[in-house]
C-alpha cells in the first residue's frame, strides 16, 4: 500500500526536520544556513502579517490575506531560484508533506473544530454533513471520470481511472480561507459563512480519506472489490471519529474530576488541554486512521465540554493560545507553498491537462454544491430552502489550497514517474489561479449575488436534511450532562 508517509509508523525515523543535505558542510556552516533560512521565514511572516493589516484596514479585498502570502512566498522563491542562493539555504523552504500534515496542519484543524460557532454550524449540521461527504464524493468521482475521459478522447494526457479518482480525490479538498476572511469583514449571511466553513472543515478530511482509500485501491487491484472499498473507507472515517470524539471525552472528565482549575495548577491545566489534541492526532495515525478527522472532532468536543471545566484564566490562555498557533501556521502554510511552487521542478507538457481539469473541476463542484442543495431542499420547509444565490455562493467558494497542494506533492511519491509529476503541475496552477483569481474577486461576487448584510441571527436554516436521524437538537445537548460539564 502506497500510502503518504505521515500514516506509516514505520517511516518516522526518516522524517527530517532539518533539511540539511547529505552533503552538508561543515557544523558551523549547516548552522550558520539555518539560521538564515529562517530569518528569511520569519522576515516573510512578519511582511505577511503586515502587509495583511495594512489591506485590511484600507478594505482592500482583491488581495486577500492568504493571496497576499502567497505572492511573497512565490516572488522570494522565484528570487532565490534565478540567483547564487546556496543549496543549503533553499533547503529550509522545501515544502515537506510530512512537516506539513504532523505539524502544520493539525493546530489549523484544530482550531477549525474549536473555533465552531455552535448555533449557526448545528443548526445547519446536516446541510454541512451532506455537502462535505456526499458532495465531496460526487466532486472527487466527477473529476475523476472527466479527467479518464479526457485522456481517452486524447483531449489530455491520459491517466489509468484509479490514478484519475486518486486526482479527483485530491483536488476536492477545498481551502476558502481567503474567501471565509472576506466573508467575515463584508458581514455575509451567518448561514452562508456556517455552511462554506462547515464543509471546508470536514471536506478536506473527505478528501484525504478519499485519496488514502485511492491509494490502497492502486496498489492491491487485484484484491479490492467495491464493497471491500466502501467499508475500508467507512472504517477510516468513523474509527478516526470515534477516537476523536472519545479523546474529547476523556479531557471532559479529566478537567471535571480532576481538581485542575485552581490557582497553583493552572499552568498544569492549560499544558494538558494544549497536548490532548496533538494526542489524538497522534493516536488516529497510529492506528492507520486519520489524524485530521480524529483532532477535528476533539476540537469540537473539548471546546463544548472540556473547555467549561477550566479555569477563567485558563480559558482565556487555551483561546489565545490556539488562536495564535493557527493563524501562524495558515499565513505560514500559504508562504511555504508558494515558496515551494516557485522552487520546484514542474511539468509543463501537458498544458492541455491543466486547462481541462480547470473546466472538469468547475463543472464538478456545479454537480457536488446544485446536486446536494436540490437534494436537501426537497425535504426542507419552504422558508428553509438554501437560496440560489447562496448555492452560486457556494460553488464559487470552492477554492483549492494547501490540503490539495501536500496531496499532490505526495502522489509524486504514491505514482509512476510522470504520472505523479503533471498531477502535481495541474494542482499547482489550479491552486494558484483559484487563491489569486477567485480569492481576490470574492468580495465583487458577494455584492454581484446580493448575500453581504444579510440577517445573522433569525432564520436559520434548521436541517431535516437528507439524515433524518441528525436534528438541530441532537448534536448539542445529547451529552448536556452534568457528569461532561462543571457546575
Amino acid at each position: 500500500m502506497q500510502e503518504g508517509n505521515w500514516n506509516n509508523p514505520t517511516t518516522m525515523p526518516d522524517l527530517q526536520i532539518s533539511p540539511a543535505g547529505p552533503h552538508g558542510g561543515s557544523p558551523g556552516k549547516d548552522q550558520q544556513a539555518a539560521g538564515v533560512g529562517i530569518l528569511l521565514q520569519i522576515m516573510m511572516l512578519v511582511l505577511s502579517f503586515i502587509l495583511g493589516h495594512v489591506l485590511r484596514r484600507h478594505r482592500f479585498y482583491y488581495l486577500p490575506e492568504a493571496s497576499a502570502s502567497l505572492l511573497i512566498g512565490l516572488i522570494v522563491g522565484g528570487l532565490a531560484n534565478i540567483s547564487n542562493t546556496e543549496t543549503s539555504i533553499r533547503a529550509w523552504f522545501n515544502f515537506h508533506e510530512e512537516f506539513f500534515f504532523l505539524f502544520l496542519l493539525p493546530p489549523i484543524i484544530f482550531q477549525s473544530g474549536f473555533s465552531l460557532a455552535p448555533k449557526p454550524f448545528f443548526s445547519n449540521f446536516g446541510a454541512i454533513v451532506t455537502f462535505a461527504i456526499l458532495g465531496t464524493f460526487i466532486a472527487s468521482i466527477v473529476t475523476g471520470l472527466l479527467v479518464y475521459l479526457g485522456g481517452v478522447m486524447y483531449l489530455m494526457y491520459r491517466l489509468p481511472l484509479v490514478e484519475c479518482l486518486m486526482f479527483g480525490a485530491l483536488i476536492s479538498a477545498t481551502d476558502p480561507v481567503t474567501v471565509l476572511s472576506i466573508f467575515q469583514e463584508l458581514g455575509s449571511d451567518m448561514n452562508l459563512y456556517a455552511l462554506v466553513f462547515g464543509e471546508s472543515v470536514l471536506n478536506d478530511a473527505m478528501a484525504i480519506s478519499l485519496y488514502r482509500t485511492m491509494s490502497l485501491v492502486r496498489s492491491n487491484s487485484s484484491e479490492q472489490n467495491f464493497f471491500l472499498i466502501v467499508v475500508r473507507f467507512l472504517e477510516t472515517f468513523v474509527g478516526s471519529m470515534s477516537a476523536g470524539v472519545g479523546v474529547g471525552f476523556t479531557s471532559a472528565l479529566l478537567f471535571k474530576y480532576a481538581g485542575l482549575d485552581i490557582d497553583n495548577l493552572q499552568n498544569l491545566e492549560c499544558c494538558l488541554f494544549v497536548l490532548f489534541p496533538y494526542f489524538s492526532y497522534m493516536l488516529a495515525e497510529g492506528l492507520g486512521l486519520s489524524g485530521i478527522v480524529s483532532i477535528l472532532f476533539t476540537g469540537m468536543v473539548m471546546k463544548h465540554y472540556s473547555f467549561s471545566n477550566l479555569s477563567e484564566n485558563s480559558q482565556r490562555f487555551v483561546s489565545a493560545f490556539f488562536h495564535l498557533i493557527s493563524s501562524l501556521a495558515e499565513t505560514f502554510v500559504f508562504i511555504y507553498m508558494g515558496f515551494d511552487i516557485a522552487m520546484e521542478q514542474h511539468s509543463w507538457s501537458h498544458v492541455g491537462f491543466i486547462f481541462f481539469s480547470i473546466i472538469f473541476i468547475g463543472l464538478a463542484r456545479a454537480a457536488n454544491v446544485f446536486t446536494c442543495a436540490y437534494l436537501l431542499n426537497l425535504v426542507r420547509p419552504a422558508q428553509r430552502q438554501i437560496p440560489v444565490k447562496h448555492q452560486k455562493a457556494l460553488w464559487y467558494s470552492g477554492l483549492r489550497g494547501a490540503m490539495a497542494f501536500a496531496l499532490a506533492l505526495q502522489s509524486v511519491h504514491d505514482l509512476p514517474e510522470g504520472h505523479g509529476q503533471t498531477i502535481f503541475t495541474a494542482t499547482t496552477a489550479i491552486v494558484v489561479l483559484t487563491v489569486l483569481l477567485i480569492g481576490g474577486s470574492t468580495g465583487t461576487m458577494l455584492e454581484a449575488l446580493q448575500v453581504i448584510g444579510g440577517d445573522t441571527h433569525d432564520g436559520h436554516l434548521t436541517d431535516c436534511c437528507i439524515f433524518p436521524c441528525i436534528r438541530q437538537e441532537l448534536p448539542y445537548p445529547i451529552f448536556h450532562h452534568p457528569i461532561w460539564r462543571s457546575g
